[in-house]
């Protein structure tokens, strides 16, 4: 389990002068070896963009040849100050990609290293502001999405689980967390029924998942609803990219404090981990090779949904 992580990284970012720089220390002390902050400006202010590199045994940072998995923690802000005082719902991306982050780092320096190399990134902004959305408001950032897609989504990262808080809806009314189909250059794959059964074994239930719509896998800006930025870092990547949405039975806004539920994080950041051990193993694939590729040839390349579209 990693309640105690999530407890360790929510009282670092529980607070107004949360920043990138502290966060950093503290996982070195705990025993990461690579982890890099960058402080990145906005027309609305600047957060602190972390990168966290974990070697594997057998990965590429140590000359072998175990696929390397990117994780990545999608948010507005950990805060809506000074709207809202306190931890908001919309920070439930970075938390759970920095707990799974300090576990397998812990994990690591007691000799459970893992095959592949693992590359997590987020931001940290403890004063993000809102926007008005319906059926409850959205949390925004003081960066745009290209300046987030640059710092978080690298060409390292050979697969991509994308975490984000995706609780403003009435598509998914369950507690827990939600995974989508994949998305892989502009197409809306079948979902991996390898990570289906990682999810299986997690939770102890049966999966739930997150539907997608075309519109949601468009970059921000061309005026087209996006659900929110779960799917946003496969509009930079030829990588595949699995979302990995924390829901809840209602909507919640994005800006509500009071409302992160440990037992959601908990489970949705063991199934960052467990993934992780499997992709790295060579135990789990997130889309069929062999069928994109007939695909391609059925139906030719989709990639234009990556971009802004017709002007």
């Amino acid at each position: 389990m990693i309640l105690k992580q999530i407890l360790e990284i929510f009282e670092l970012l529980d607070k107004p002068n949360s920043n990138g720089a502290e966060m950093a220390d503290f996982l070195k002390e705990r025993g990461a070896e690579n982890v890099y902050v960058t402080s990145i400006q906005g027309k609305n202010g600047y957060t602190d963009g972390i990168k966290i590199y974990i070697a594997g045994k057998n990965g590429k940072k140590n000359g072998g040849n175990a696929p390397t998995l990117g994780i990545i923690g999608r948010l507005g802000g950990i805060g809506a100050r000074p709207l809202v005082k306190g931890f908001v719902s919309d920070g439930d991306g970075a938390l759970t990609v920095l707990s799974a982050a300090l576990k397998l780092i812990e994990m690591k320096t007691k000799g459970d290293q893992l095959e592949g190399d693992i590359i997590i990134t987020t931001h940290i902004c403890p004063n993000a502001p809102t926007i008005e959305h319906k059926p409850v408001p959205f949390m925004g950032s003081p960066i745009d999405m290209r300046a987030m897609n640059e710092h978080e989504v690298l060409p390292e990262m050979e697969a991509i689980l994308s975490v984000d808080t995706t609780k403003g809806n009435k598509i998914v009314n369950s507690n827990g967390f939600a995974i989508s189909p994949t998305i892989k250059e502009g197409y809306i794959l079948k979902i991996s029924d390898d990570l289906l059964t990682i999810m299986e074994k997690v939770t102890g239930n049966l999966p739930l998942t997150i539907p997608v719509s075309q519109q949601d896998i468009t970059p921000y800006g061309n005026d087209l609803f996006h659900i929110n930025s779960l799917y946003q870092p496969s509009t930079a990547t030829k990588s595949p990219l699995i979302g990995v949405a924390i829901t809840t039975g209602v909507p919640v806004a994005g800006c509500a404090s009071g409302a992160s539920h440990f037992g959601d994080i908990e489970k949705a950041g063991r199934f960052l981990i467990e993934t992780a051990k499997a992709y790295g193993n060579l135990e789990c694939e997130f889309y069929d090779r062999a069928e994109f590729e007939k695909i391609l040839k059925l139906y030719g390349k989709m990639n234009r949904f990556q971009t802004m579209g017709i002007k």
